[in-house]
């Protein structure tokens, strides 16, 4: 029987349900109310004595020698409404408590009725925001319940899980494929390397071959840290500013300008992840401005690591496309003017898995803004 149903059970079959039980019960409710407001009311005429003679006393004989009295005036006669229609002929307050009933049991079952229709919507939506979120950060996808609702409810559940998987199999799979690729890289590479530097070859060849050598395992490392399966650690209690000032402390020292401040601000992330963001947006600014300004700030209660510099910026028509893999705004090949392209992707996919939001800007004064809001 419940199969049966469930084959039955569709919108629109809910919907005109809904709809003629609000019909019936709006006019059952109207009907007893109207009702009992007319015998309180008075409406209702009831037979009286008989008009008696003005001179004898006695009752007055009708005028046709049938019945004990004058025939009631029609005006004079109140009826009672019979379900499920009233009279036409209902005086003005019974009509107004007529109305007013049917339309607020109508317009009660059709707001209570559209939020229950509307239920299964909400969860898909909701189902479909957290999508996103669980595929960059490694979490298994949202799923919905197959089982509960409409025929329509259930076709659409059972087609978003479907497409949440493929997803889930398919980001992972061309996240261990390239990451297996770069990995296998690494070894032919570090042997080439190995055996220009032992080998006997003229010192200058050696160090251009080293040099390039060393780019591509730079290249390879960056590759494995884009298409590594995003495995979430677990979450700790950090904090930021003591993590920006390190970084800012250790490339101090090696003669960059830059310089850090900042309250202390303690954020739930995983420290290794949220120091390589700090170094790409640091080592961006560096490349391209020669300087960074660092800082953390709170306001309403959110956090924000601040990264500025002084340099050209980026066009506007650009700041969405340097967020992209192996997108650079400088077009040359030079890795030493223009870097891999992959500094801003990995730092936005570092700090979204962290549930935070990279953001891109130019400083009205001049340079680019990178801030990653909590």
């Amino acid at each position: 029987m419940l199969t049966r149903w469930k084959s039955w059970d569709s919108l629109g079959l809910r919907l005109f349900l809904l709809m003629w039980a609000a019909l019936a019960l709006s006019h059952l409710a109207a009907w007893s109310l109207v009702s009992q407001t007319l015998s309180a009311g008075g409406a209702m005429d009831r037979p009286g004595p008989p008009p008696m003679h003005a001179e004898g006393g006695r009752p007055t004989p009708p005028p046709d020698g049938f019945g004990d009295g004058p025939p009631p005036r029609p005006e004079a006669v109140g009826r009672m409404p019979t379900f499920p229609s009233l009279p036409p002929s209902l005086p003005w307050s019974a009509t107004l408590v007529d109305y007013g009933v049917r339309l607020f049991v109508i317009a009660l079952a059709a707001w209570w009725g559209s939020r229950w229709l509307a239920r299964p919507v909400r969860r898909l939506v909701r189902a479909a925001q957290q999508l996103t979120p669980a595929l960059a950060q490694g979490r298994p996808a949202p799923e919905l319940n197959e089982d509960g609702g409409t025929r329509e409810v259930r076709d659409a559940a059972a087609v978003f899980n479907r497409m949440a998987s493929e997803l889930s199999g398919q980001f992972e799979e061309r996240g261990l494929m390239i990451a297996a690729i770069s990995h296998d890289l690494r070894t032919p590479l570090t042997r080439m390397r190995l055996r220009l530097e032992t080998g006997e070859v003229e010192a200058r060849v050696r160090e251009r071959c080293i040099d390039d050598l060393r780019e591509m395992d730079q290249l390879v490392e960056s590759v494995i840290e884009v298409f590594r399966p995003a495995t979430v650690a677990e979450a700790q209690r950090v904090d930021l500013s003591a993590l920006a000032q390190s970084a800012v402390d250790d490339l101090a020292e090696t003669g960059a300008a830059v310089s850090f401040e900042g309250p202390p601000a303690v954020v739930a992330a995983d420290p290794l992840a949220l120091r390589r963001v700090v170094d790409n947006l640091v080592g961006n600014a560096l490349r391209y401005a020669g300087q960074a300004r660092v800082r953390v700030d709170l306001a309403a209660g959110v956090t924000r690591l601040v990264v500025e510099d002084d340099g050209p910026g980026i066009p506007e028509a650009q700041l969405e496309r340097v967020r992209q893999p192996f997108r650079r705004v400088e077009g040359s090949r030079n890795r030493e003017t223009g870097g891999t392209g992959l500094g801003l992707y990995i730092a936005q996919q570092l700090a979204r898995r962290q549930g935070a939001v990279l953001v891109l800007s130019n400083r009205p004064e001049g340079g680019l803004r990178a801030e990653v809001v909590f």
